[in-house]
């Protein structure tokens, strides 16, 4: 079955998703939402933050983001104008991000967390949709 640029394919163990590129198994569609970073809680919504450890800051956009990993070492590649990259010269590590950051998602936020222990830290956050 292909949904505009998404192709899943149910399985008795979950759905495949096709999606950016990278192909993955979904046991729980529910558990999917989550992991796209937003979720709607009555009137409230939750959504996935990065968050800097030493400063306990929330990455609010790239702009704050690149500041931190830049202070770790990483440096901004441009040799792709779609993505936003960051290279540590000391690993073979490579952090590819969407160039918007209204598609940061989960997913690059733990890419982050693991290539980075200790400095990051992806929380739950509550917004309350009432105020």
């Amino acid at each position: 079955l292909l949904v505009g640029a998404v192709a899943v394919h149910r399985l008795m163990s979950g759905v495949w998703v096709f999606k950016n590129g990278v192909l993955r198994l979904v046991g729980n569609p529910k558990a999917e939402a989550a992991l796209e970073g937003e979720q709607q809680l009555g009137s409230r919504r939750q959504r996935k933050v990065l968050v800097h450890l030493p400063s306990d800051e929330v990455m609010t956009s790239y702009t704050v983001l690149e500041q931190k990993l830049v202070g770790l070492g990483w440096e901004r590649y441009h040799d792709d104008v779609s993505l936003l990259q960051f290279h540590k010269s000391s690993t073979v590590d490579l952090i590819s991000l969407p160039k918007e950051f209204s598609k940061f998602k989960s997913m690059h936020m733990y890419d982050i967390v693991v290539k980075n222990r200790d400095m990051f830290e992806v929380r739950d956050m509550l917004i309350d949709l009432n105020i």
